[in-house]
Parts: structure tokens; sequence; C-alpha cells
């Protein structure tokens, strides 16, 4: 009995830690999110701006992995399938961008993707440090810290973008990382979809 109070008390502990731990991503992405959107349809980049959605897609998926903690695997599994549906989505909203932007072509303001993509960094580095402690936890907690480390890819890329349109003038760079960031969704999204399978085939 004794056992079974300190494996209850133990579980307890650990949806606590997630739960801190989520609130805290949370708010960092809910930030980047409104910060880098305004930045991003301000200095007209595609790629600037698909960072941002992702932002907001994780923290949309931060807020579903909250509800998780709580929850059954199974119900984890789901959670984590629809998170999953998220990031495909982002990478179809970026392709829409994408392919809007060779109708309509223009030359980003390079100043801001840079500025911007390296505040970004330093947030999405906080996030996926304090998440990694999770990553091996539960289906869900992986599917969160899977969205952080695309983050940091995603940011890093922006800021490349920001560099190569200040080289050669041209908004090319900043499409091409925008399609660079769709295939990262879409790897990302089906890893996900097939993590998240594999668990409720187990139950």
């Amino acid at each position: 009995m004794g056992a079974c109070c300190e494996d209850d008390c133990a579980i307890e502990a650990l949806r606590e830690k997630q739960s801190s731990t989520l609130k805290i991503v949370l708010g960092i992405n809910v930030a980047m999110f409104v910060a880098g959107t305004g930045a991003g349809i301000y200095a007209g980049s595609t790629a600037l701006l698909s960072d941002s959605l992702d932002n907001l897609g994780d923290a949309l998926t931060y807020g579903l992995s909250l509800y998780a903690v709580y929850q059954s695997t199974r119900a984890k599994a789901k959670v984590a399938l629809f998170k999953g549906s998220l990031i495909l989505l982002a990478a179809i909203v970026v392709l829409g961008q994408v392919i809007y932007k060779l109708i309509v072509p223009n030359v980003p303001i390079f100043e801001i993707m840079g500025v911007v993509s390296l505040l970004a960094l330093i947030g999405n580095s906080i996030c996926l440090y304090l998440l990694t402690r999770h990553k091996s936890d539960d289906v869900n907690m992986s599917s969160v810290w899977e969205c952080s480390r695309n983050d940091i890819a995603s940011n890093i890329s922006v800021f490349i973008a920001a560099g190569a349109v200040w080289f050669t003038q041209s908004g090319w760079p900043d499409l091409i990382i925008a399609l660079a960031l769709v295939c990262l969704f879409l790897r990302s999204a089906f890893r996900v979809f097939s993590n998240a399978n594999r668990e409720l085939r187990r139950l």
C-alpha cells in the first residue's frame, strides 16, 4: 500500500513539474507570436511570418499539452495526433504564403528579420532547455519537445535568410527558407503522427 502511495505521489509530482514548465513555455510562445506576426507583416517576410505562425501553433500545442498532463495515456496520444494536425496546418499556411509571394514578389526588410529571429532564438532556446528534461516522460511531452526543437531550426533559418536577403537584395532567400520550413513542419508532423499511432496500438 505504501509503495502504491509513493508511486501516486511521484506521478503527481511529475505532473506538477510538467504543468509548471508548460505554463512558462506557453507564455513565451504567445509573446513571440504577437511580436513575430507584427514584425513579419511589417517586414514583408514570409519566413518570419511562418516562424510566428509556428509560435501560434506551439502556443496551442502547449495549451493542449497542459490539458493532457492529467489525462490517460490514450488521451495523451489523441492530443498528440491533434498537435500533429496543427503542425501540418502550419505547413499548409506557409506554403500558401510562398505561392502568394511568387505571384506578388517583394524584398523583405532584412534588419527586422535578423533582430526578431535572434530574439525568438533566445526565447525558444529557453523553452527547449526547459522541455528537454521532460522529453522522455510520455508521448505528450515528447511531441511538445519535437515542436520546440523545430522552433530553433526555424529561428536559425530565418536569421540566415535575413543575411541572404541583405547580400542578394532579393526576396528569393526568404522564399527558399520558407519552403525549407514547410519541409521541416511536414517531417515533424508525420513523426508526431507515427509516435501517437504507435502509442495507441499498444493500448
